[in-house]
Parts: structure tokens; C-alpha cells; sequence
């Protein structure tokens, strides 16, 4: 709060039409003492520390904060962040500067230059400022500054825009406001109707308490605003018809259209934001959220109703979040929660089918043959030299548990899942239509979008400027300069290169891991600890899934800032376009990175490895790695659910809780304020230094990058794991309300942007789910063992069942063909001399005339893959095509409200044309009679056709 002996600076904006100069250097040299805000005893007349102007009245629609320049006297840090221990210094430092004689520096004469160039740097920024704010007082937006705050050397600029601006505004920006009509919105046919009615009253509990008063079945008719046809509007309350959101993105658009042009190139609010002449720009929240005096406002019912972990059942509410954040934010919690809601039934069906596999683990006779003991199958060593002989009944467990993944039903969950991904994308695109309606977006288009959105970036600006200070005597006058691709060339070289390392980077690591089992493998079989040698298997899985885990976290991050410097390095002219290039390659780095290990266990592992006596090495003595005798759908399995869950725990929910609190928690130490000093000087700060504590938002594309790696794990490999839609619906169950809380709480309040759809991150979403169809039947043909089972159930069983098939898919190796160098130190582990040992592929017998090629059953089920990866892919891709074509884009009650609100529209502006003809009409009647009244008073005139004296009566 600001003190009695505090001055205030008003600049209404109805003093434009004096002289600009003038008025601003009277207002910088006479401040107005504004000693009737305050009371006889101190205390502040308006007590509310809500996003208002020091007058109590002008709300403060957006704010800009800068570094105030610090005496000598203050450069040295306090160890108290204390209100009266800044105050005092404060006066020390004016008492300080009103000296007419300064004390001469006791200091060395290269410091005091240093200190005077900073001190030149830091007048140039205010000579900046003052001009651009000239500018903006030239708009008739009215300021206050405030640099007496208790956040040490941070001055603020509190902006308002009065009502004829922001009537102006909204008229150039064609900003779609209700009128004062309103009509009833029908919901389909009186059944529809009655269905949605009773739908709605069970699910009454669910439902947030927001817009309680407003009836649902009745909408307001929109219309452009025009100050022509302000008698259209509701204008009875003009402090609610334009709100909070509407009023901050009018003034961001003010401030991105206005430019400062004293230095040597123009320069806008995001070239003074880039070069630290403001640091920090953007609009409050409404105000606060927890204590006593916290007035009703929409945050505080947002938290109440959205952000809070006790309402995780109920649904969001989606038009108070777009009416609070804007179009843009809202677009993507109504994705996240269509998202949410779609993954209830595939939860529901994955967690059936991983049902069915338990309970038919124990009717599965593959399985119960390798676990039969009486089955005594001698296997090959699974490395050279360290690795002896081993039992097939060992492997028990492992095939058990790979039949809970790997089974029949396993196929039908992948066409599900499928279908699942088109009626998702089906559904949303539906939902987003009504939202387009309900939001009054249905004439958004794209020329208005890029003239409102697009602007200028900062540093294509300098950039540019920096080409027409080198060519400034070789250009043409009038011609525009701009960037070329030659200009851009280092800049596009410099990003390949670097996309095509870090890929590379990403596969070595991989090759890595694997070495890693390789080696770690055959360490654990030369223990000579039982505990070591007793799961071997187990282990070496698990850990190098958590070290693939570690990897993809610590990887996730650094080409994150990758991708944002190569972006950066390319100079995109807008903010669109940055936006996009960040986002594509963001997207292929992370995706590289999360689905290069879980590839190559579907589908490269154990098919390069070659056979016993002529095995693949790598890296000189490390033999490729083979799949477990039930395949890798287990490993695959394994690895997809420790790198999911890791992702979700660990980067999405515990980064995003724990970032924010560790924050905090350092900056209570710098303070050394502990938590209830901190509370009271918390109760202190006005709206607008509360929010300048708040973390800056940058943008939702992390966001949307989480779920849409997340969508590629539930589509992509679900054939190995049905039980990653529960994981999924688990996990975006918390991180809605993270999100929320992390929205209205921990982050300032973004500017609210318009936008029809959620952009690029849907042809990404319909890329995945069509890649999805391809990957999972290869997956199901190629890493399961259902077609071998298929092949050998149809073609070679004696008895059409699937007795027989564990020694039918394990070939013989005479022991003596080894490798020399290769045999097993132990050949005895197993107490008997072994001469045979049996090895899983289709290869002839050692006794046969074609030792060791491959058998003719190879090749018919592989001719039985390749026949179903066909068959699969394009009869899920004619059902998934016949699904988009059945269900419409645009719901058939969103089509006829839209033609009702056109004909309503006509209808309104006809009334409002036949009332003016009717006025004019009474004009001309009016003025009839008054002549008719003169002319009988003077000489009679022939007429050729009398007036009607009943009009004039």
C-alpha cells in the first residue's frame, strides 16, 4: 500500500488533446500528492489490495516491471527482506540523492567508469520507457507507476483502459460481444432432449458449482462489436461487460501495436521485453485465493471447484477456465478431458483382456509344457564360454507371465484400440465444434487469427536491423529488408546436423544398454553368489529398464533446450511459426528418444543373432542378444511399463510438485524470512507484486508434448501392453488438477489468445493413431508368438491342438559344431555330459543333408506374417475409415442452432432497420406538417398533392 507522503501519477487518457510533451513533463516534475486516498490516521480509504489503481476504482488491466536503478547506498544485499528495513534504506537513498554535494568515489577510477556505463545502459532503458509510454498515453490508455513496492529494485507500470478505449479496441479487433437478445437452445429432438435432461440429472454430482444462476438452455446472440450499435449491447453494467480477460488481451494488443522510434530501429513491447528495458509484462489475476478478506472471484471458484484434489471426480469447468484464460488454454483442458474420458473404456477393456490371460494362464499348453519337468529339454548356453547348459523348465515363470500379454485377446484389444483412436479423434472433433459454438467462434478465421496473433518477434527485428545497418548505402530506398534463406542457410545447416548427433547420440545409448546386458548377463552367470546366479534374467531386465528410464528423463531435458536453441539460432519472423518449428522438433527428439529402446525390443532383438556355432558378434566379443523361449513380448512389456510409469511419476507429477515447493523453498532462504514473516509481508503486497512472484507462463506445448508421448504409448504398443490405458487414466486423473493447480495458483495469468482448434498437435495425434495400426500388427505378427501358434495349430499339429509346439519351434545343435573358443567352461553343470542341446528357430537338423539352414517351416510362417500384417492393417484401416465417414464432424443440433443464430441475426438487424425507416419516416412527417403549419399562414400555393393533415396530428 502505498503511504500518505507516497505520490501518485495519473495520466488520464482525456488529456490528449494537449500537448503530449507538455503534459508528461509537468507530470514527471509536479507529481500529484493524492492525500485524499488516505485518512486522518494513515490508513488507506479503499482497503482493498485487489488489481486497481491507487484511487480504488481503475482496475489495473495489465502491468509492466522494470529494474528501478539502485543508489550506491542500496547496492549492497540486505540480509533482511524486510518491510521496514527496505523503507529505511529507501529514505537513506533519497536523502542521498538530494544532496547538492555528493562525496567523492573512494574507489578504484575503472570501477566508477564500469559503474557509470551501467548506470548510461540503465538511462538509456528509461529514456525508452518514457517514450514508449508517451506513446501509450497517445492511445488513451491511462498508467500509475509504482517503484516504492516491497520487491527491492522493481518498479511497476499499472496500465488502464477506459471504457472509450477498450469500445475502439474491440471494434478494430472484431471482438464477438452478447447482445441483448437471447433465445432457447434446443438440443435435438424432444427424445434427445429428454435423454440429455435425465443424463444430466444422475450425473448432478459431478457437475462443478459454477454459473449457477445462468440458465444452460438459453445463449445470448453474439455480434462484432461496433459503437455505432452500442444500443445492441447490454451496457447497463459497463464494468462487467467487457471482463478481465477481454480487457488484458485488449491492452496486450495496444501494447504490441505501439513502438518506441528514438533508437536505431523500432522497437515493440517484445524488442523492449528481449533487450530488459521492461522485464516482465502481463495481466493480474483476479485476486486471491486463500484467506479471510479474499473477496468471490473467479480464480478463487477455479480452485474451488477445479484445482483442488478433493473435486478429481467431478468434470472441469471448461467454459469459467476459457472465460478466466482464455480460448487458448481452455481448448486444451476440454482435449486433456475428452483425452481423460475416452480412456475410461479402454482401461475398462485392457484390464478384461489382462483378465482373460490370468485366467486362462493355467488352460495354456504351451506354458504348462515348458513347466513340465518330465520335459527334459537340454537348451543351448546363452553366452560363450561363462554360460553352461540350462533346463527348459527354468524358463517356467517367464512363459507363464508372457501369456498374460501374449494371447488371443491380445489381437482383438489392438483393433480396438484402433477404432478406440479414430472415435477419439471422431469425438473431439465433435466437441470442439459445440465449443466453437458455445464460444462464439464459429467465424474465427484464419485472416483474422494471423492479423491478431502474428507479430513480429523480437529478434527477427534485430536481426533485420542488423541487415539494414550493413547494406544501408546498397539498399534501394523504400525497399523492405527482410530475411532470405541465404541468411538463414548456417542456421538450417547447423539444425540438421545437430538432429541427425542427437539421433545418433540416442541409438549409441541404446547400443549402450545393450552391451550393458550383454556383459552384465554374463558377469551374474560367473558369480559364484547363489543370490546373483538364483533370477538372472529378472535382473538384468529390470535394470536396464531403469536405466533406459534415467536416460530418457535426463535426454527429455536436454533436447528440450536443444530444440529451442535451434529454433532460435533460425530467426522465425513470428511467434507461429516458432511456435511450430519448436514443436516439431521437440517432438521428433523426445520421440526418438522414449521409443528407440521399446523399437528395438520389438523388433530387432533376437532376430539379428544368427544360431548356435556361427553366432553374430559386435564390439569385437559381444554376441547379440536372444529373446527368452516365450519371446520378447515380456521384456517389451517390461520395458514399456517402467518407462511409462518412470515418465508419468517421476517427469510429469513429481517434477511438476516438486520443482514449484524446492523454488520456494530457496527463495525462503535468500529471504531468510521464515514461513509466517513470509505470510505477513505476503499480506502486505498489492495484486500486482504477488503476481510478479508467480512463475512466468510459457506456453502449453509442454504440456501437450506430455500427453501426446504419452498417446503414442497407449496406441503404439498395446499389444504387448493392455494394461497402459489404466496407467494413462490413472495418471491424467492427477495431472488435470496438477495442471489446474499449477494454472491458478503457481503461474501469472497468460495472455488470453483466441484459437478455433488445438493446431499442429492434431495431425500429430492422427499421424500416431494411424502409425499405431502398422506398429501393432507387426507387433502381434513378428514379437508374439500367435502366428507361429496359428501355423502350427492349422498346419503341422497331429491332432489340431497345441500339443506339440514347444519342440516344434526348437531346433537341434550337436554340441561338437561349436565355435572354438565358444563352448561352455562348465560343460558338466547339469551333472551329464550333454551331446545335443536344442535352440528356438526353424533350422534343419545337424543329421540332415542342409545342416543348420533354415527349414521350410520357417518360411511358412513367415509368409503367414507377412499375410497377416496385410490383412490386419487394411481391414482396420476400412473399418477406422468407415467410422470417420459414419459419424459427422459437426453434430447435427450445433448445424441448426447455427442456421437459427444467422436467421435470428437477420431478424435483429431487420427490426433495427425498419425502426429507423420508421423514425426517418416520422421525421419527414414532422417536417411536413411544420411546413404545412408556415404555409397556412402565408399565401396560398398550388400544390399537385395535399398533405394529409391525420399525419400531423
Amino acid at each position: 500500500m502505498m503511504r500518505r507522503s507516497d505520490n501518485y501519477l495519473p495520466v488520464p487518457g482525456e488529456e490528449k488533446s494537449l500537448d503530449v510533451d507538455f503534459v508528461n513533463t509537468k507530470a514527471r516534475n509536479e507529481s500529484i500528492p493524492m492525500k485524499n486516498l488516505y485518512a486522518d490516521d494513515g490508513s488507506p480509504l479503499y482497503s482493498r489490495l485487489g488489481p486497481y489503481f491507487s484511487d480504488g476504482r481503475r482496475r489495473v488491466d495489465y502491468v509492466l516491471a522494470y529494474h528501478i536503478q539502485k543508489p550506491s547506498s542500496t547496492r549492497r544485499r540486505s540480509s533482511k527482506f524486510g518491510e521496514n528495513n527496505f523503507i529505511r534504506r529507501l529514505r537513506r537513498s533519497l536523502s542521498m540523492r538530494s544532496s547538492r554535494a555528493p562525496l567523492q568515489p573512494k574507489e578504484d577510477p575503472e570501477i566508477a567508469a564500469q559503474k557509470q556505463r551501467t548506470d548510461y545502459h540503465e538511462d538509456d532503458k528509461r529514456f525508452r520507457r518514457e517514450e514508449f509510454e508517451e506513446n501509450l498515453l497517445e492511445t488513451g490508455l491511462e498508467l500509475e507507476k509504482d517503484e516504492g513496492s516491497k520487491i527491492p529494485g522493481i518498479g511497476f507500470l499499472k496500465i488502464h483502459a477506459p471504457w472509450n478505449v477498450l469500445c475502439r479496441e474491440a471494434e478494430f479487433m472484431k471482438l464477438k460481444m452478447p447482445t441483448k437478445k437471447v433465445y432457447d437452445v434446443k438440443q435435438g429432438s424432444n427424445l434427445v432432449e429428454k435423454i440429455r435432461l435425465f443424463i444430466h440429472k444422475v450425473t448432478a454430482p459431478l457437475h462443478p458449482k459454477v454459473d449457477a444462476n445462468r440458465p444452460q438452455s438459453v445463449k445470448s446472440l453474439s455480434h462484432p462489436f461496433s459503437r455505432e450499435k452500442q444500443h445492441l449491447f447490454d451496457l447497463s453494467d459497463r464494468d462487467k461487460f467487457f471482463d478481465s480477460k477481454t480487457r488484458s488481451s485488449i491492452v496486450y494488443e495496444v501494447l504490441k501495436r505501439t513502438r518506441c522510434t528514438r533508437a536505431k530501429y523500432s522497437m515493440g513491447i517484445t524488442s523492449l521485453l528481449a533487450n530488459g528495458v521492461y522485464t516482465s509484462a502481463y495481466p493480474l489475476h483476479d485476486g486471491d485465493i486463500e484467506g479471510v478478506n479474499a473477496e468471490p472471484n473467479d480464480r478463487k471458484l477455479l480452485y474451488e471447484e477445479w484445482a483442488s484434489y478433493s473435486v478429481f471426480y467431478k468434470y472441469q469447468p471448461i467454459g469459467l477456465i476459457r472465460k478466466y484464460f482464455g480460448e487458448k488454454v481452455g481448448l486444451y483442458f476440454a482435449w486433456l478431458g475428452v483425452y481423460t474420458q475416452m480412456l475410461i473404456p479402454a482401461a475398462i477393456v485392457g484390464v478384461i483382456v489382462f483378465l482373460y490371460g490370468c485366467a486362462t494362464v493355467d488352460d495354456n499348453i504351451p506354458s504348462m509344457e515348458i513347466c513340465d519337468p518330465r520335459n527334459n529339454i537340454t537348451m543351448c548356453p546363452l553366452c560363450d564360454r561363462a554360460c553352461s547348459y540350462w533346463k527348459l523348465v527354468t524358463a517356467c515363470g517367464t512363459a507363464r507371465a508372457s501369456h498374460l500379454f501374449d494371447n488371443p485377446a491380445t489381437v482383438f484389444f489392438s483393433i480396438f484400440m484402433a477404432l478406440w483412436a479414430v472415435l477419439f479423434m471422431e469425438h473431439w472433433k465433435r466437441r470442439q465444434m459445440r465449443l466453437n459454438y458455445v464460444w462464439d467462434l464459429t467465424g474465427f478465421g484464419e485472416e483474422e487469427e494471423e492479423e491478431h496473433k502474428d507479430h513480429n518477434r523480437a529478434e527477427y527485428e534485430f536481426r533485420v536491423m542488423q541487415k539494414t545497418m550493413r547494406q544501408e548505402h546498397s539498399t534501394p530506398k523504400g525497399e523492405k529488408v527482410k530475411l532470405t534463406c541465404t541468411d538463414r542457410m548456417p542456421a538450417y545447416l547447423t539444425t540438421v546436423v545437430m538432429m541427425g548427433f542427437m539421433i545418433t547420440v540416442t541409438f549409441a545409448i541404446v547400443f549402450g544398454v545393450i552391451l550393458y546386458r550383454i556383459s552384465i548377463r554374463a558377469a551374474l552367470h560367473m558369480s559364484t553368489y547363489p543370490a546373483a546366479r538364483s533370477n538372472i534374467r529378472a535382473t538384468v531386465k529390470t535394470t536396464a529398464a531403469i536405466i533406459n528410464l534415467i536416460i530418457i528423463i535426463v535426454l527429455d531435458e536436454i533436447y528440450a533446450a536443444i530444440a529451442r536453441w535451434l529454433t532460435t539460432l533460425e530467426v522465425p519472423k513470428t511467434d507461429k511459426s516458432f511456435e511450430e518449428r519448436l514443436i516439431f522438433k521437440t517432438f521428433i527428439l523426445k520421440f526418438v528418444n522414449a521409443f528407440t529402446p521399446i523399437v528395438y525390443l520389438a523388433f530387432f532383438r533376437g532376430r539379428l543373432v544368427g544360431r548356435p556355432g556361427n553366432y553374430l558378434y559386435v564390439v569385437g566379443s559381444y554376441r547379440m542378444e536372444e529373446c527368452a523361449h516365450a519371446g520378447c513380448l515380456m521384456e517389451l512389456c517390461i520395458q514399456l511399463c517402467i518407462t511409462m510409469l518412470g515418465k508419468q511419476l517421476i517427469q510429469n507429477n513429481l517434477f511438476e510438485i516438486g520443482i514449484p515447493k524446492l523454488k520456494k523453498l530457496l527463495r525462503r532462504r535468500k529471504s531468510d524470512l521464515d514461513s509466517k514473516q513470509e505470510e505477513e509481508l505476503n499480506k502486505t503486497l498489492q495484486r500486482h507484486e504477488k503476481d510478479h512472484i508467480l512463475g512466468p507462463f510459457v506456453g502449453l506445448s509442454p504440456e501437450y508434448m506430455e500427453m501426446i508421448i504419452q498417446f503414442g504409448m497407449v496406441t503404439l504398443f498395446v499389444a504387448s501392453f493392455p494394461l497402459a490405458p489404466l496407467f494413462a487414466l490413472l495418471n491424467n486423473i492427477i495431472e488435470i488438477r496438477l495442471d489446474a493447480k499449477k494454472f491458478v495458483m503457481e503461474l501469472r495469468r497468460p495472455i488470453a489468445a483466441k484459437a478455433k482448434d488445438i493446431g499442429i498437435w492434431y495431425n500429430l495425434l492422427r499421424g500416431l493413431s494411424k502409425v499405431a495400426v502398422i506398429v501393432n500388427a507387426f507387433v502381434i505378427s513378428f514379437t508374439s508368438d500367435f502366428i507361429p501358434r496359428l501355423v502350427y495349430q492349422y498346419m503341422y499339429s497331429p491332432d489340431g491342438t497345441m500339443h506339440g509346439f514347444v519342440n516344434h519351434t526348437l531346433s537341434y545343435f550337436n554340441v561338437t559344431d561349436f565355435q572354438k573358443g565358444t563352448d561352455p567352461l562348465q560343460p558338466m553343470h547339469l551333472g551329464y555330459k550333454v551331446d545335443m542341446c536344442r535352440y528356438k528357430d526353424y533350422r534343419e537338423p545337424p543329421w540332415s543333408s542342409t545342416p543348420y539352414e533354415l527349414s521350410k517351416e520357417f518360411w511358412a510362417v513367415l509368409a503367414a506374417r507377412l499375410a497377416f500384417v496385410i490383412v490386419f492393417q487394411n481391414v482396420v484401416m476400412l473399418m477406422s475409415d468407415f467410422v470417420d465417414w459414419l459419424i459427422p464432424d459437426i453434430p447435427k443440433d450445433i448445424s441448426l442452432q447455427m442456421h437459427k443464430e444467422k436467421i435470428l441475426m437477420v431478424e435483429l438487424f431487420m427490426k433495427e432497420e425498419q425502426g429507423k425507416r420508421l423514425a426517418a419516416r416520422d421525421n419527414q412527417n414532422w417536417d411536413n406538417c411544420t411546413s404545412l403549419s408556415s404555409a397556412n399562414k402565408s399565401p396560398p400555393q398550388p400544390r399537385s398533392r395535399p398533405i394529409s393533415q391525420a399525419n400531423c396530428s
